[in-house]
């Protein structure tokens, strides 16, 4: 982090806290502007995706910040609502409902996918964790995860951030109190995981995590906090665990800074990123993976990719020209991109094979 861009955060706060958000977030936009790479070497997504125009994580500094006064540092940003999408439907014999969860760490609402019922039984159940401004059911028709659950047999489970805990509706991934083990937001999201494996009789191994941008980064916080209850985990668009400590760090750790270090990875993961990412750097997908490995050059779908797999069958999909959206989405759903990759159906690919062999391997 320069010290010109903590400066102008230091200058952001001080508005704040004298109730002047609009002189707040033209300090800020003036700083990430100023430190932006120049136009002609940032590579722009083709086909661009069904991605709102603002940053989803501008949240971060209304929401993060305690001390902010006057309704909060960025209340002069109105993000746009969630895309309404075609109503969602399931197959003979599913179910899509809603439900609660409270635990000693709190309380979260759900959407609960339940496929077909199959001679073979159920496979595993994922956490799917959506990203900011989202809602399960615009997250479940974006990423078209319930098609590829019937599929392959899996349960998935919705959570939803409400707006009572952050107001944009993300998870609370940068503050410390939302990192560890045993206490909040991870805590809550663990009992959902414990819940559904005894209510569905699945063993130990056969729970998964998986998100989108904010929802990527706590499912990196998950992988990391409870490797004895996840298998394995998902993360598209999303940052290593421990990115960020505080609303400085977080917006640093976003855009790539050096600040923000890899950590030794505990569980298998499968990481998307798409190399034209201007809402999180592209570097972030490498420090959740890193290391050496195989790497090998595909296309399809009207995009071109790499795909390295490391030496414990973690995955790194690097998507060129490609943005902050979820890839082979569904464009009914916000923060979706048709093209390349069914980042889903690789998902699911990638935990059955830890599941059934402990590894991912082709």
């Amino acid at each position: 982090m320069t010290t010109d861009f903590a400066t102008a955060m230091r200058r952001a706060l001080g508005k704040a806290r004298a109730a002047d958000p609009a002189a707040a977030t033209s300090i800020i936009q003036q700083a990430l502007a100023g430190r932006a790479e120049p136009a002609q070497t940032t590579p722009q997504a083709e086909n661009a995706p069904k991605t709102p125009a603002a940053n989803p994580f501008v949240s971060l500094l209304r929401d993060g910040c305690t001390p902010c006064a006057g309704g909060g540092l960025m209340s002069g940003l109105k993000l746009p609502p969630a895309a309404l999408g075609k109503q969602i439907t399931v197959p003979d014999g599913a179910s899509y409902t809603s439900r609660e969860h409270s635990g000693p760490a709190g309380s979260r609402s759900y959407t609960l996918y339940i496929p077909s019922e199959r001679p073979e039984g159920l496979r595993g159940v994922i956490l799917m964790l959506h990203g900011c401004t989202q809602s399960p059911d615009d997250f479940a028709r974006g990423t078209r995860m319930n098609d590829a659950a019937e599929k392959a047999g899996y349960i998935v489970a919705y959570p939803e951030q409400s707006r009572a805990h952050n107001l944009q509706s993300c998870w609370n991934w940068f503050r410390p109190e939302d990192q560890s083990r045993g206490r909040g937001e991870p805590e809550i999201l663990a009992g959902i995981a414990r819940e559904l494996l005894a209510e569905f009789n699945l063993p130990q191994g056969r729970a998964f995590v998986a998100g989108l941008s904010a929802g990527g980064a706590m499912a990196a916080i998950m992988a990391e906090a409870y490797p004895d209850l996840f298998a394995a985990a998902g993360v598209h668009s999303g940052l290593p665990a421990g990115a960020a400590s505080d609303v400085v760090s977080a917006f640093a750790a976003m855009r790539g800074d050096a600040g923000a270090r890899s950590r030794p990875r505990t569980t298998p993961m499968i990481v998307f990123h798409g190399m034209a990412d201007a809402t999180v750097a592209p570097v972030n997908g490498d420090r959740l993976i890193g290391g050496s490995g195989i790497e090998t050059r595909h296309e399809g779908n009207g995009r071109s990719w790499s795909r390295l797999i490391d030496s414990d069958g973690s995955e790194l999909w690097r998507v060129e020209r490609a943005g902050h959206a979820w890839f082979g989405g569904d464009p009914a759903g916000s923060y979706t991109d048709p093209l390349g990759p069914d980042a889903s159906a690789e998902m699911l690919r990638f935990f059955t094979q830890i599941a059934e062999d402990g590894v991912s391997t082709s």
